[in-house]
């Protein structure tokens, strides 16, 4: 798998999206859905680029370490080398609502394609870096491609596919999430091991110049196309409302704040664990350095991929038992991974802490196709981009960029094992809790 593309989704996820369109493309009447083929065409290409996404931000992991790696070679401290990383997430995080309004209000198939392009030259430019400064500014322009393709394609999306279908395509969109991320370790330390970093950052990044003309053969489809009938569906002859206007309507609608709040606490757990747990295992555990990078990352990408790709597949089987479907699952699944994740955290038997590690993996990763289309549906068809992007401004400011300094410190004060016992399952609970409220209020 660390040298291919991913294997297909599931077969029900595949066949969801497979039966997902049935309606004329822009100028025809919007009676049904984006055709078949189209809207396939458009799922598979936009999740292959996903894939490369996650590839071109988790490469520099997998060559930071080591004889000939990039600390090595600038002589970077650790605070260095988590400064590149942090440098990404902040202006991933402060882009994203700038693309969001551009993509609410031109055309999405431009903006993406630049996305690509933008994301693609700066990974490989940081093969020429000559410094720390030069990598930083690399990686941080990365984070402005990244922002600009991570709000808007979602927008995409829900205007390929109806919303009966819309969990299983996000699923299959999102299960790129984990394998990219584990790609991105097995191709970086790969080619860094046999060619050396520079190589890597090429590897992983001119392919992607080569996808943003792909995304030029896409059809963009009418803005809320699949949603006709909806209350919240704008005519796009209608004069857009301004900027503010637009968050302050996100703002006064509790059904999008309540599900981004929770996905900030969800974002909070899975960053920390993910900086920390390879040093957790080392340090508390004894497990040699590279198997507990390894295990863990190839523990993260199977589960991540077996939970968003059941979470999809469930969320639209349960609409019709209930209209929150996606909500109630999301709630379900995250508290109970809460006692998988205090065992996996507090024992002291190999075999125990590391199923209890993967089956908390799994009940998290069910909620994310469901919760990232909850997103969509609940806001106006004209500010999914928007919303999209306010999304990742909160997870990443609020979540996974401070929740590893956060960790660090109680570590400091207690020890590292206290300081995920007490934070991670909390911070799940909290996710789960948020998004039980919103699936009770929705009921109403």
């Amino acid at each position: 798998m660390a040298q291919g593309l991913p294997d297909p989704p599931p077969a029900a996820a595949l066949a969801a999206a497979q039966s997902a369109g049935s309606a004329p493309g822009p100028g025809s009447a919007p009676a049904g859905a984006v055709p078949r083929r189209t809207a396939l065409f458009g799922l598979w290409t936009l999740t292959l680029i996903n894939l490369f996404n996650y590839i071109d931000r988790y490469v520099i992991s997998a060559v930071l370490e080591g004889e000939g790696g990039i600390k090595q070679r600038f002589s970077l401290s650790d605070g260095q080398a988590g400064a590149l990383a942090i440098g990404f997430v902040v202006v991933y995080a402060v882009t994203s609502p700038f693309f969001g309004t551009l993509g609410d209000r031109h055309r999405r198939l431009g903006l993406i394609a630049f996305g690509v392009a933008v994301w693609s030259v700066a990974t490989a430019l940081g093969a020429f870096a000559r410094g720390f400064l030069s990598l930083f500014l690399a990686r941080a322009v990365v984070g402005i491609g990244e922002a600009a393709y991570g709000s808007i394609a979602p927008s995409l999306l829900s205007d390929y596919f109806p919303k009966e279908r819309r969990g299983r395509v996000f699923a299959v969109f999102y299960a790129a999430i984990p394998i990219g991320s584990a790609l991105g370790f097995a191709i970086g330390g790969a080619v860094g091991a046999r060619w050396g970093w520079r190589a890597a950052f090429l590897v992983a990044g001119l392919p992607g110049l080569l996808l943003a003309l792909l995304v030029l053969l896409l059809t963009e489809p009418r803005r809320g196309i699949n949603d006709p009938d909806s209350a919240h569906y704008h005519h796009p002859n209608e004069p857009s409302r301004d900027v503010v206007a637009s968050y302050r309507t996100l703002a006064r609608n509790p059904a999008y704040v309540l599900t981004v709040l929770g996905l900030t606490s969800y974002t909070f757990a899975l960053g920390g664990l993910a900086w920390w747990m390879p040093t957790f295992m080392e340090r508390v555990h004894h497990v040699p350095k590279a198997d507990a990078g390894f295990k863990f990352g190839a523990l993260l990408c199977a589960a991540g991929f077996l939970g968003t790709a059941l979470g999809g597949w469930l969320g639209d089987r349960l609409l019709s038992v209930t209209k929150q479907s996606y909500l109630w699952l999301s709630a379900i699944s995250t508290l109970a991974a809460v006692p998988f994740a205090i065992v996996g955290l507090t024992s002291s038997t190999p075999g125990v802490y590391w199923t209890a590690i993967f089956l908390a993996e799994v009940l998290v990763f069910i909620s994310t196709g469901p919760i990232n289309t909850t997103i969509v549906n609940v806001v106006p068809v004209e500010l999914r981009s928007t919303a999209m992007a306010a999304s990742i401004f909160t997870i990443h400011v609020l979540g996974d960029a401070i929740s590893p300094a956060i960790i660090g410190f109680v570590s400091d004060v207690a020890d590292l094992r206290t300081a995920l016992v007490v934070l991670i399952p909390l911070s799940i609970a909290i996710g789960a809790a948020l998004w039980f409220v919103t699936a009770l209020r929705g009921e109403k």
